[in-house]
């Protein structure tokens, strides 16, 4: 009752204060007008736009609604920040964590832009407050939380301001298709059609399907909208699949090569979060934790300590990252493979935002499709609706089961994902695991056939480890209790090693001549194609890593290196300098309580190292100076390439 007494205070009062406000904004607007072009250098750095950025700009600044499909690090925040600087009225800008809104106001009011966020972590005063200040005019863009749109108090308010944008941030989220649906974000069209005028409407988000598109445009209601796929390529992020023996053993020995560098590692439960973080803990790394069983405290504390460069290392759930904005983060590592490629993309994508190379690698193993399913399972229960349920489970069924081959194949991985969204890109990227392996073909006809073979003489009855222990030979209890050691095919392989057997399974579900239910005992069954090897005369060719020659444990000892991965093109003197700039930064961000990529990034500071800048104008040169972070942390960068 109290809100909405003071929400309808607030409105008895704007009238007046609407006024004053565009007359104010208009007279300004005249002497001060600037293009497009001097808006993005002045207040970002930068002489020139992205590719698709300028023609969502102009779109936005005619009038014209928007969709903007662009990957991770694309520079999606530019295509709205800068006509929300150029149009009169106020952006709203909704956005779906606060996290997000926290960390991109922060960039804003570094680069000397007014901005505000309206969100549950503000106190009732705190939020009045703020929200005072947007009636005035003081800011050009507030971002706000999808559930604080319909609030009396919030929608008294606006009634009162001149929204000229509205900008949906990680707009797959409207989306029941999209991996992170969230059903306030349903409540933005209702608020649109509360407003006095409609404003011109802005969705971006970096992953989205067709079918995640198509909705995103029916809920909103866009009309008529500029469409931009720029593409999901991101040719910095290397990619990589291993299926190591010891997982823990494998982020060990890449760690020690990436000593100087952030990163981030995925797990799918807390328990491996746990896990993971305490052993890193106590093999002496900078490390911290993130998953929704933390308190909401200790995972702020946690989220800051990465994001401010105090720890080095965030392992953590998926619930930690969308919209985190840190662009310094080298290295993504997934320790189990997500429930789809969606999600897995997503996160990969924080790698590298700043568009130097970074790296992306998924450690699977089997287990982890046992785990996603039981995700799947339990998702689809939450469901009272049996029609739903089943259609949610076979849609997310179909994506795990699409997600799993991403870690199976031999072809390109940037190929396979970029052909998951829509894309076609060349066979060969070089910059991934599988093309920068050695393969070979070689006929696995005979194996493949006995692994087919056995699996009908058992009538599809068993899991792939019995199928793969009976081909081996394997005197097991569970062999003998089932007797497969009576199958015609016992043994048949038992020269082969193991996983040798089971990359051919692997290719046999990938090419659907099987496939292994996905219920509790993970069934091996036959599927119709499996005649052609069985019953004709069909062969298999498959391409396989070729064997590498084993080095001496001595030989292989790894260099340790105290220097950036970001930094691995420069010169020794180069890199120096960089090292010394990143030392600055830090210290710099402790004084004014910012993280130390918002000051300047790792591209931009690596641009200094080599162009060494001497004076103001050549400081504004380089990319990512504004004259705005020029005037706050120019002359200390200055006085410390002078240094010798």
């Amino acid at each position: 009752m109290d809100e909405r007494k003071h929400a309808a205070h607030i409105c008895l009062t704007l009238p007046a204060i609407y006024v004053t406000m565009a007359v104010e904004w208009m007279e300004r607007a005249e002497k001060n007008k600037m293009t497009k072009y001097e808006v993005l250098k002045k207040y970002f750095g930068y002489d020139s736009f992205r590719e698709g950025q300028e023609m969502l700009v102009d779109a936005l600044l005619s009038g014209q609604d928007v969709l903007g499909i662009m990957p991770t690090g694309a520079g999606k925040s530019l295509c709205y920040q800068i006509p929300a600087l150029l149009l009169p009225g106020i952006t709203l800008v909704v956005s779906p964590l606060i996290s997000l809104m926290k960390d991109q106001v922060s960039t804003l009011n570094q680069a000397g832009i007014h901005a505000a966020f309206l969100n549950s972590s503000l106190s009732a005063a705190q939020y009045r407050k703020a929200l005072g200040f947007a009636m005035e005019g003081r800011y050009k863009i507030i971002y706000v939380a999808p559930e604080r749109l319909l609030t009396p108090e919030f929608l008294c308010a606006v009634q009162s301001m001149e929204i000229s944008m509205i900008s949906v941030d990680e707009a797959h989220c409207i989306s029941q298709w999209g991996q992170d649906f969230r059903p306030s974000y349903l409540k933005i069209t209702e608020f649109v059609e509360q407003l006095p005028a409609r404003p011109v409407i802005g969705a971006f988000t970096a992953t989205a399907t067709k079918e995640v598109r198509d909705d995103i445009e029916a809920l909103l209601s866009l009309r008529d909208p500029v469409r931009l796929v720029t593409g999901f390529d991101r040719k910095n992020l290397k990619f990589t699949v291993q299926q190591p023996k010891d997982k823990f053993a494998a982020v060990e020995s890449f760690l020690a090569e990436h000593e100087a560098d952030c990163g981030i590692i995925y797990c799918l439960t807390r328990k491996n979060v746990e896990e993971v973080c305490e052993k890193l803990e106590q093999k002496g790394y900078s490390v911290t934790r993130y998953h929704a069983g933390l308190s909401d405290l200790e995972r702020k504390e946690n989220q800051e300590d990465f994001i401010y460069d105090r720890k080095q290392i965030m392992v953590a759930t998926n619930a930690f990252g969308m919209g985190i904005d840190k662009s310094n983060v080298r290295y993504v590592i997934h320790y189990n493979m997500p429930k789809n490629m969606e999600s897995y993309y997503q996160e990969a994508g924080r790698a590298g935002r700043d568009g130097l190379p970074a790296e992306c690698i998924l450690l699977y193993a089997g287990q982890d499709v046992i785990t996603n399913q039981f995700f799947i399972e339990n998702m689809a229960q939450e469901s009272e609706d049996p029609e739903t349920t089943a259609l949610i489970r076979q849609r997310e069924e179909e994506r795990l089961k699409k997600m799993t081959f991403y870690c199976f194949t031999h072809e390109c991985l940037r190929d396979y994902i970029l052909r998951y969204f829509g894309e076609y890109g060349s066979n060969y990227c070089g910059n991934c695991s599988n093309c920068l392996s050695e393969f070979e073909t070689v006929d696995v006809t005979a194996a493949a056939k006995a692994i087919l073979g056995c699996v009908r003489e058992c009538r599809q009855r068993y899991g792939t480890t019995v199928i793969l222990d009976t081909l081996h030979g394997a005197n097991t209890a569970k062999i003998r209790q089932y007797r497969m050691d009576e199958n015609s095919h016992y043994g048949e392989l038992a020269k082969e090693p193991v996983y040798w057997l089971r990359q051919i399974l692997n290719e046999l579900q990938v090419r659907e001549y099987l496939y292994v239910t996905a219920d509790t005992y993970s069934i091996v069954r036959l599927l119709p194609k499996a005649a052609e090897l069985l019953d004709e005369d069909g062969t298999m060719l498959m391409k396989m890593a070729k064997e590498e020659k084993r080095i001496p444990k001595a030989a292989k000892e790894k260099t340790k290196t105290k220097t950036s991965a970001a930094a691995k093109d420069l010169s020794n003197e180069e890199a120096a300098v960089f090292e010394k700039l990143r030392a600055l930064r830090m210290e710099l961000a402790k004084e004014h309580k910012v993280p130390p990529y918002i000051i300047f990034s790792d591209k931009t500071l690596i641009q200094m190292a080599m162009e060494k800048p001497s004076n103001k104008e050549e400081m504004l040169a380089v990319s990512g100076v504004g004259e705005s972070k020029f005037e706050k942390y120019g002359e200390p960068f200055l006085a410390c390439l002078a240094e010798r």
